[in-house]
């Protein structure tokens, strides 16, 4: 005797292979979708705090021949820059420590002003 197998997301008699979860592709994405929700969410949180960062940055320094500019905390603040959020630190022979998002950087000066800068390929 065989079991009776049922679809995970929607509990229909399924039919077919023996190996079969899923009624339809539709059943598997809505299951697989909820499954991975909390992860997708914190993902998707994280990247749109990367790429409105470095919009911000872009902006700041896409009239600068030289890739390089300097800014207050404030026009940062005002943009939304979120400092929580980059995706490398660089420190230079020197030891400056220059804070990364993808290409663009900022460096921490004194009186609430940052260095801003593009990496070159």
């Amino acid at each position: 005797m065989s079991k009776e197998r049922a679809c995970l997301e929607c509990g229909e008699k399924l039919k077919g292979r023996i190996d079969q979860k899923f009624c339809s592709d539709h059943c598997r994405n809505a299951y697989n979708n909820a499954l991975n929700s909390d992860a997708n969410s914190v993902v998707r949180n994280t990247n749109n705090a990367l790429r409105k960062n470095r919009r911000i940055l872009e902006d700041l320094l896409k009239h600068k021949k030289d890739g390089k500019g300097i800014t207050k905390l404030s026009t940062l603040s005002k943009q939304g820059f979120n400092f929580d959020y980059i995706t490398s630190i660089y420190t230079t022979k020197t030891g400056n420590v220059y804070k990364f998002c993808y290409e663009y950087g900022y460096q921490k000066l004194e009186d609430d002003k940052f260095m801003l800068v593009t990496r070159e390929q």
